[in-house]
């Protein structure tokens, strides 16, 4: 099980749920402003089946699940990195961020977590999922998070 390096005592799941990051920080209280201008730049992309059939690491030893299609996933990610210059990803640490959902966290990753993983999804495929909305999040002063609101992916 996964847990946070900043609450090891926790797991993960109980701190978020799995998820796919687009942009983090964002606006630290969103207006309605902000929301739109979210909502209109994924307003061109439609929604799109999600899965998630392979795993890899990242060189911190952070395991994740690569979302597939790639590359709209990518494209959706820039498109509202694009539209929020002023937060830029992971604070610039890094500008270009790979979309990933983490399955173990970098103290707890490793490659027998991406093994396990990826001998699992070759047994069973990962599901496939209609990505149809961005969720709004954020975290509270316990480092639980919690979905504030939508956006609508397309018009």
């Amino acid at each position: 099980m996964s847990r946070s390096t900043a609450r090891p005592q926790v797991p993960l799941t109980e701190l978020i749920p799995p998820h796919v990051t687009v942009l983090v920080p964002w606006v630290a209280e969103p207006t309605d402003t902000d929301v739109a201008r979210l909502q209109a730049a994924v307003s061109s992309i439609q929604p799109f089946e999600l899965s998630f059939p392979t795993a890899g690491q990242f060189p911190n030893g952070t395991a994740w699940l690569k979302p597939e299609p790639f590359d709209q996933v990518r494209a959706l990610l820039h498109a509202v990195i694009d539209a929020f210059p002023e937060c830029p990803p992971y604070g610039g640490e890094f500008p270009d961020p790979h979309p990933h959902l983490t399955i173990s966290s970098s103290d707890r990753g490793g490659p027998d977590v991406v093994a396990e993983a990826n001998a699992a999804l070759a047994v069973t495929p990962a599901p496939t999922t209609r990505l149809t909305e961005l969720g709004l999040w954020r975290e509270d002063a316990a480092g639980v998070w919690a979905q504030i609101g939508a956006v609508p992916v397309g018009k």
